[in-house]
């Protein structure tokens, strides 16, 4: 991903609120899928990571794009921001 697609991103994903919470017990089975349907569904979502999480957020975020074959398209303090394009409706266009 190009540093203007990866721009471009970010400012969609400003106007978008957090779909998904990584809380006391980490990344678990249960929320890489439900992050695995909502990029299936939206390509673009962002989340936060709560302060009882004692996991290191770039840990979190690599855990994540591993597991759901997704980019990394943005870490801001404890949101974070992963795009994966659609198998079935594509809708976000990158330059």
């Amino acid at each position: 991903m190009t540093s203007k697609q990866r721009a471009h991103l970010r400012s969609l994903a400003s106007n978008i609120e957090p779909v998904f919470q990584i809380g006391k017990n980490g990344v678990t089975p249960e929320v890489i899928k439900s992050i695995d349907e909502a990029l299936e569904a939206r390509e673009l979502v962002k989340g936060t990571v709560l302060n009882n999480c004692l996991d290191d957020i770039r840990d979190i975020c690599d855990i994540i794009s591993e597991r759901t074959r997704s980019e990394t398209v943005q870490v801001i303090g404890r949101k974070i921001v992963f795009f994966r394009v659609s198998k079935k409706n594509p809708v976000i266009k990158l330059l």
